[in-house]
């Protein structure tokens, strides 16, 4: 009897062991798993604060409340981030329990330090940029820094990029300290012995549980940005957004294009569309602007000018006078708008007609753009020989593919001028760009009509040039951009050529003057579009609203030359046609008429400013003109 009840003792005290074993290996993998998610969880709240603290100046009328709504609204897509991140640890906790390998610590390792360094670049990367950018981390910046990063990083100083390199390193060796406090100092629980299947599959239920933050719970909607607007003010749902999950949101949509914002049942888009377009002309009323009908034309894109440089637009003084001038003598349309707010969009909009937009950039995809009419080609076919200037790298954000298969025939770029004149961040400084294109007008001796395009950059952060007229760095470079363009014109004055040429003069995309407008205000939007030269019959002032997308079918019908190929652009001159201006911004669209204008939000599906909120046909004609664009961009 004593020996039976000593072996029952025994097998009992084992049992019990194995179960107390059991359960404290499962309890540290519940507990490492839990512990993983929310410390991700937390670093995503205390970013929040972190960023509006940054620009303080900017959350300066905000209260406290409304920091912690920023917090709270802000969550879904922290616990949806926190969840992707998870899963890898998750199936390390699983795997641990077959074996002791320490291949496996390594590889914990190396993923939190790994994630350490990501999440310190993306919101570095996120903190310095909004201030230029307006809108969180998304996939533009990534397209324009591989595309040229020399180009990229020329608006900001050398001392701003090393800031960025020292908190970067600094914010990186911050989160993975916390990683190896929390998570990475203590081993991992044991191999188990036993009932492996039993543990791994507790833990591959709670990885999978993951699925219901990352969906964003069992509504039919999924995780998107949209879920954490929460205000009427969009700098607090700007602080709400989580960078990491923008830009991964941003990154998965690049391609599908035809699922893109469908507003609309297809039928009501089209009819929509379809009064929107370019109509007939069926009155004389529309006034010829030149003396002859195959003039010589030189467009000059001004970067960054804006309607409020120029007195003649109601503007400051004393900023753009050559424009000013210009634009008494000639012809000057008075409600016009960029499309976009960046510069390769906006040559999509001038030189093919084409419409910005908001979450990609056509002309990332060559095999697109080609398709694409343009006014370079469209002069080419009439006669016209086609060339290119600018003092910068013609290979940012794919350019000279787009010009190439546009039709421009010369490109004449940086590599084309001595280094003794390249003294400009982004190249060579407009004065010597302008001088370069006067020395190939004296001399030239073909009798071809000719199309040149000259695209400025001085007036580019950080705002850089050699001369100084006036006090503030930001007015005084549109100064010297002015300046140079004034220089030119009296010295092309004094060419026999001028009198049979059109001078065109339009910003490349939104006005960076005033800096504090907002970028969903069409304030920001209003730029100056002037037709000018000694081809020019008489002055005039145009009232019609119109954006950049409408210089083709203005310019082309002018010239007595078809433009039905450009879908999106109407001739500003023909009272039979619509007129509108439309731009868009990261998840924003606007559209503007004579009486009523509207911004509308495409993440948090709502309008973010109305002048006649009575009125309706803005905004739904603005969904159908942009998901007709989405579809006309899946079609190429």
């Amino acid at each position: 009897m004593a020996v039976n009840a000593q072996r029952y003792r025994k097998e009992l005290y084992l049992c019990g062991g194995t179960i107390f074993f059991k359960f404290t290996n499962m309890k540290k993998r519940i507990v490492e798993f839990l512990s993983t998610y929310v410390l991700f969880v937390v670093i995503f709240l205390l970013q929040k604060p972190l960023f509006m603290a940054y620009y303080h100046t900017l959350y300066a009328p905000d209260s406290a409340v409304d920091w912690l709504r920023v917090m709270g609204n802000g969550l879904p897509l922290d616990l949806s981030l926190a969840g992707y991140l998870t899963i890898l640890p998750g199936f390390f906790l699983i795997v641990s329990a077959w074996t002791n390998n320490n291949i496996l610590y390594k590889l914990r390792r190396f993923y939190f330090l790994f994630i350490a360094i990501l999440l310190s670049c993306i919101f570095i990367s996120d903190l310095g940029l909004y201030a230029y950018w307006g809108f969180r981390l998304d996939s533009t910046p990534l397209f324009y820094f591989f595309s040229s990063p020399k180009d990229a990083l020329a608006s900001v100083s050398l001392w701003t990029v090393l800031a960025g390199v020292i908190a970067w390193i600094a914010y990186a060796a911050l989160l993975y300290g916390l990683f190896y406090i929390v998570l990475l100092r203590s081993k991992m629980p044991l191999k188990i012995p036993f009932n492996r299947m039993y543990v791994s599959a507790v833990i591959l239920l709670l990885t999978g549980l993951l699925f219901i933050p990352i969906r964003g719970g069992f509504t039919v909607s999924t995780m998107n940005i949209g879920k954490v607007y929460f205000s009427s003010e969009q700098r607090l749902n700007h602080a709400a957004i989580n960078p990491c999950f923008s830009l991964m949101e941003s990154l998965s949509k690049q391609t599908d294009f035809s699922k893109q914002y469908r507003f609309l049942p297809p039928e009501e888009a089209d009819r929509l569309f379809a009064t929107m377009t370019d109509q007939p002309v069926t009155s004389d009323s529309i006034p010829e602007l030149f003396t002859t009908k195959r003039p010589n034309i030189i467009l000059v894109i001004l970067e960054g000018f804006s309607s409020h440089l120029m007195t003649t637009l109601g503007g400051e003084p004393d900023i753009a006078v050559n424009m000013d001038k210009l634009g008494q003598e000639g012809v000057l349309f008075t409600h016009f708008y960029a499309n976009s707010f960046r510069t390769d969009r906006g040559l999509m909009s001038i030189l093919s007609g084409y419409p910005a937009q908001p979450t990609t950039s056509i002309m990332k995809f060559p095999h697109k753009t080609q398709s694409l009419p343009s006014i370079p080609n469209s002069l080419q076919k009439a006669g016209y020989q086609t060339e290119y200037y600018y003092g910068g790298d013609a290979d940012f954000t794919n350019m000279r593919s787009f010009l190439i298969s546009a039709g421009i025939e010369k490109i004449v770029c940086d590599k084309d001028f001595p280094l003794s004149e390249r003294l400009s961040k982004w190249g060579a400084h407009d004065h010597v760009v302008f001088n370069r294109l006067l020395t190939d007008l004296r001399e030239r001796s073909s009798q071809t009509p000719f199309f040149k395009i000259l695209q400025t950059s001085s007036s580019h952060e950080p705002f850089e040039v050699p001369f100084r007229r006036l006090s503030e760095d930001r007015p005084n470079a549109f100064a010297y951009a002015d300046s140079c363009l004034g220089d030119f014109v009296r010295q092309y004055r004094q060419l026999p050529e001028w009198k049979n040429t059109v001078m065109i003069l339009v910003p490349d995309h939104q006005g960076a003057y005033p800096e504090n407008l907002k970028n969903e205000s069409f304030d920001r939007y209003q730029i100056p579009l002037i037709f000018a030269g000694g081809a020019i019959k008489d002055t005039l002032q145009v009232d019609a609203y119109g954006s950049q997308i409408d210089i083709a079918a203005t310019l082309l019908a002018q010239l007595g030359l078809p433009h039905d190929k450009f879908t999106f652009s109407k001739n500003l001159l023909n009272p039979d046609s619509p007129h509108f201006a439309y731009f868009t911004f990261p998840n924003l669209f606007g559209m503007k008429t004579v009486d009523d204008e509207v911004v509308f939000d495409c993440e948090s599906n709502k309008v973010v400013s109305h002048t006649n909120p009575n009125k309706e046909e803005n905004l739904l004609k603005g969904k159908a003109f942009l998901q007709k664009l989405y579809d006309d961009i899946a079609k190429r």
